[in-house]
């Protein structure tokens, strides 16, 4: 396929081929943002509204998904991420829409700022931990530890989400 001329039409000149810039803000380069969760009881997606607030608060483009409405290609293709399941059975990320979503992702999360998020009602977060690792060697460049809150998010844990969801804007 050969190449074509952008021509002026108001004068007939050629037009200059200028890289598309990205969005910016303050002088700052914007960059979009997917908040991608599952609930089952919906805690984590109350934690997931909260992380989304924190970003939209520091300024980011961000989107809120419920894990079922995003293909893993299609989160990808986002420039920041913020990652929410509750813990499961024996702390486990829930098997099955989560954890085949994420499988599919973590091949696309090198040098990616992620936030990990969830909730639990039981054990100690080991859920976390595991996934924290298994996204630490994909070198994703994660914003914290990972946040945990168990059972229903109360005050405290929302204002962490808040500042989870900033600190991702500002990764």
């Amino acid at each position: 396929m050969g190449e074509y001329a952008k021509i002026d039409a108001r004068d007939g000149s050629q037009l200059k081929e200028e890289p598309a810039k990205p969005a910016e803000r303050n002088g700052n380069t914007m960059s979009k943002a997917a908040v991608i969760y599952w609930s089952g009881t919906g805690n984590t997606e109350t934690m997931a509204n909260a992380v989304l607030a924190g970003l939209r608060e520091a300024g980011a483009e961000a989107e809120l998904f419920a894990v079922d409405k995003i293909a893993p290609a299609e989160a990808a293709g986002y420039d920041k991420l913020a990652l929410g399941c509750p813990s499961m059975g024996a702390e486990v990320l829930e098997e099955a829409e989560f954890e085949p979503f994420f499988t599919k992702l973590e091949n696309s999360i090198a040098g990616k700022p992620v936030a990990l998020f969830g909730s639990y009602g039981w054990g100690d977060g080991e859920w976390m931990r595991n996934w924290k690792d298994r996204c630490e060697a994909k070198d994703a460049n994660l914003v914290t530890e990972g946040l945990i809150a168990n059972e229903t998010p109360d005050d405290t844990a929302l204002a962490a989400c808040k500042d989870l969801g900033r600190k991702l804007a500002e990764a």
